[in-house]
């Protein structure tokens, strides 16, 4: 018995994994290396990166291969982004926890239902 996992659900789940190693490598050098030369974060920040993008490519490839259009591959990444940012941003890096995610990821379900609803 084979358990084939939805197009949606891989591609979401392989986006929602790259999306987490985006943000550490975004982000995560302020708080761990903000004493070290730039250029020392940009290397570790691209290390991490790769990891986002072993990922990312083929959670996009998977997803449009399965009938994703690239504006809901667009769309989808937009929305697990801020899904994935708003607890870093507030359990990481302690920034606090502002009324403005609400407002933005409201905007993001706009942008969904237009993108999805044909």
């Amino acid at each position: 018995m084979s358990l084939a996992i939805p197009t949606y659900a891989l591609t979401g789940g392989l986006l929602v994994l790259s999306n987490i190693f985006m943000t550490v490598a975004w982000y995560g050098h302020l708080k761990n290396l903000s004493s070290k030369p730039w250029y020392v974060a940009a290397l570790v920040s691209w290390g991490i990166a790769l990891l986002e993008y072993l990922f990312q490519v083929p959670a996009n490839r998977i997803g449009y291969a399965g009938g994703l259009s690239l504006s809901q591959l667009k769309i989808m990444q937009e929305v697990i982004t801020l899904s994935v940012f708003v607890p870093f941003a507030v359990l990481y890096m302690h920034e606090p926890l502002k009324l403005d995610y609400l407002w933005a990821g409201l905007c993001l379900v706009g942008a969904v239902y237009f993108i999805f609803r044909s």
